[in-house]
């Protein structure tokens, strides 16, 4: 019998050729195998069990990289043909639905070519072959072909050409390989000099050194160099935030962090995300001041291995201007001579800009803050549209996603879309994808905000127009994240959403599905005086608790307050943390988006179980909490952790009031990056008797609001 094979999935650039063809000969088949737009094709003629093994092997012995999602048969004549031949791509014409891997971090067997003097790549800053190495940083147009790559300028010598030409090599057709004779150099500026030991030697001196990554360049510094960190916190006028830490190995890491059996994995696998960790201490205290926390990862390219061999931990964060996505073409290296001392190059261009991605473990499992490269463009899984979909996400923390038949394509991290770069990168970035998925929107979902830049975008395009209210497009991400439809309880709790009444909201219960929702209740909304001021000094948010509750409050704002000029009502759970963070004196004033909730959960005494209580009637009454953590005379940590607990306690005692709507609790929005919070809220829904869903593939903050709002177009839309 002879059977018509597709394969359907991750399965282009990941050396599922070659293993089809390994696979072929091992059983016993034969027929052919090839590339074309829409995945792997391929033909397996022999006796009955012979063919049904070969088709059943290509789902369960896959290689690493490759994500198979469908495989379909039919029968065909048999030929009689002998032998089984990988034979060339298919025409690039036609409507694509192959899917692009992610970039992948260097595999075991290329580290040892790296590490080997007999071996003709000893020490190549880009060796790669088909399981690791760069995919979609470098990848222009599909079928995931060399010429469709920023590869295309590198003519392979002859022996890559026979690595990459025999089906019996681990390089058949890895689009990226090359070899010191063929491939793209690395280079140090200014002094020349071999690149990586002067780039070490730079960063042992101090200097602040621009090393060009898989996504864009990084700005790096010795993590233990006081005078270094400091200066590059000034440089980049970042006052507070952490600074991520690349380390060579996990030893290197349970040196620096606590490391549990889950963040090993999370930091090893070939994803490698930043992972945010409890801090040891033993770095110096401009890398994260006054963070317990410390965000580290394990290298990902050669250039990273052979750098860190020389240097030891070293701090590695996103090369921008203030505010600016990350500078990711040489030409613009201009941009950063305010900044940095010296770069560390190379000539093969990447194609896009893509941040590294952040994850923290909640739970003894990845929760993803930041969803960029190593998983971006691999799609997440939706209920079947029949639609071509745009969801245009929010303002902070921008991603785009689009959509069709079971896929959405959430887009790498953009940032947020505050500028003219931002704003730019958000719309090539649409373009691109579009372009590799073959995507062309009839309806576009956008947020209801009118200033957010993502929907002025929306409301450009001459298309179906879909407006999705923000914590509803919370909810929706988190459903669909779970493969559900709804209804649920949606506990939707972030620092800002346009809400249809005129006010800002952010503290919302919501009986909701993926058509629709309902505000049941929220929490009692209180004045932000002075408005955008108010998030930056959330002295201001305590104030105006402070007022609520008729105790003696800062004169001024209270007289602001009251006037209700500039003064926009909130339900935001975000002004909460902040009102508690600034009367336990924790922050004031903040440098960076959440910073004094994060010090917040910092502060808090995990071991403390005691909690404080919230009215609930028509409303939730947050104002309670607030008293309670005035009236109290306990420590700081004991005061921080009991609030965070009251929280908890408030939402699970408020869902069951609408038990009766539903008993499936689903949790979003920015605040429940909160571990802490995160895990009592679940903890205590729990015990209540609820099921609660809570992010897996998208972040639960504004990175997954495309998502969502893909989501609701999918099901509002059919």
């Amino acid at each position: 019998m002879r059977l018509a094979v597709r394969v359907g999935g991750v399965v282009q650039g990941v050396g599922f050729r070659p293993f089809v063809h390994g696979l072929a000969l091992r059983i016993g088949v034969s027929g052919l195998v090839g590339n074309d737009v829409h995945g792997v094709f391929a033909e397996a003629e022999g006796t009955p069990d012979r063919v049904g093994a070969f088709v059943a092997a290509l789902t369960a012995e896959a290689p690493p990289l490759a994500g198979v999602e469908r495989v379909e048969t039919r029968e065909i004549p048999p030929i009689g043909d002998v032998g089984f031949v990988i034979v060339a791509s298919g025409s690039p014409g036609g409507a694509a639905d192959t899917l692009i891997s992610a970039d992948s971090a260097t595999c075991a067997d290329c580290l040892r070519e790296l590490r080997d003097p007999g071996d003709r790549r000893f020490r190549y800053p880009f060796v790669n072959c088909t399981n690791c190495g760069p995919r979609f940083t470098i990848v222009q147009g599909v079928p995931y072909d060399r010429p469709l790559t920023t590869m295309a300028a590198f003519a392979m010598c002859a022996a890559c050409k026979q690595e990459y030409e025999d089906p019996a090599d681990r390089r058949f057709h890895a689009q990226p390989v090359c070899c010191p004779a063929c491939g793209p150099a690395l280079r140090f500026e200014p002094g020349g000099g071999e690149p990586i030991a002067s780039a070490a030697e730079a960063l042992h001196q101090g200097a602040i050194v621009a090393v060009k990554g898989l996504g864009g360049y990084h700005l790096a510094v010795g993590a233990r160099h006081e005078e270094a960190a400091a200066k590059l916190r000034a440089r980049k006028h970042r006052e507070d935030k952490p600074f991520a830490v690349m380390v060579a190995d996990l030893a290197q890491a349970r040196e620096l962090a606590e490391v549990s059996e889950a963040a090993e994995e999370a930091l090893s696998s070939r994803r490698r995300p930043i992972v945010l960790l409890p801090a040891r201490g033993g770095l110096a205290g401009a890398v994260a001041p006054g963070n317990r926390r410390i965000g580290l990862m394990l290298p990902y390219t050669p250039l990273h291995h052979l750098l860190l061999e020389r240097t030891g931990p070293i701090v590695l964060t996103s090369a921008n201007v203030s505010d600016e996505p990350i500078v990711y073409r040489d030409e613009d290296l201009s941009r950063l001579k305010d900044i940095a001392d010296a770069f560390l190059t190379h000539d093969r261009p990447i194609h896009v800009r893509t941040d590294d991605s952040v994850v923290r473990i909640v739970r003894k499992r990845e929760q993803l803050q930041r969803r960029s490269r190593g998983y971006a463009p691999e799609p997440v899984g939706i209920r079947k549209t029949k639609q071509h979909l745009l969801g245009c996400g929010a303002e902070l923390k921008n991603t785009f996603c689009l959509a069709k038949g079971r896929h959405a394509f959430v887009s790498h991290h953009i940032g947020d879309l505050e500028n003219y770069e931002t704003l730019k990168s958000f719309t090539e970035g649409i373009e691109h994808f579009k372009h590799l998925f073959a995507i062309d929107p009839v309806v576009v979902a956008h947020d209801l905000h009118p200033e957010y830049l993502s929907t002025k975008y929306a409301l450009e395009q001459d298309v179906d127009l879909l407006g999705v209210q923000h914590h509803h497009a919370h909810i929706a991400a988190c459903l669909a994240d779970n493969g559900e439809d709804g209804p649920v309880l949606g506990v939707a709790f972030d620092g800002t959403g346009f809400g249809p009444d005129g006010t800002v909201w952010g503290g919302e219960f919501l009986l909701a599905d993926l058509t629709s929702y309902q505000r049941l209740s929220h929490l009692r909304p209180v004045a932000m005086p002075g408005g955008v001021m108010a998030i930056r000094q959330p002295w201001r948010m305590a104030a105006s608790y402070v007022d609520e509750l008729g105790r003696p409050a800062r004169e001024d704002i209270v007289k602001l307050k009251r006037s209700g000029l500039n003064s926009p009502l909130t339900s935001s759970a975000g002004r909460l943390f902040d009102a508690a963070a600034a009367l336990l004196g924790v922050r004031d004033t903040i440098t960076y988006e959440g910073q004094a909730a994060i010090e917040l959960e910092q502060l808090a005494d995990p071991a403390e179980t005691s909690a404080y209580r919230a009215r609930i009637d028509e409303v939730v009454h947050g104002e309670d909490l607030i008293a309670a953590l005035l009236d109290d005379t306990s420590s700081r940590a004991k005061r921080a952790a009991r609030f965070h607990n009251g929280v908890a306690d408030t939402i699970a005692r408020t869902c069951d009031r609408f038990r009766d709507r539903s008993t499936t609790v689903a949790l979003s929005g920015g605040v429940f990056q909160n571990v802490l919070l995160l895990d009592r809220t679940v903890e205590t829904l729990e015990r209540a008797g609820f099921r609660v869903l809570t992010h897996r593939n998208v972040p639960a903050n504004d990175g997954g609001i495309s998502f969502g709002q893909v989501a609701v177009a999918s099901r509002t839309t059919r």
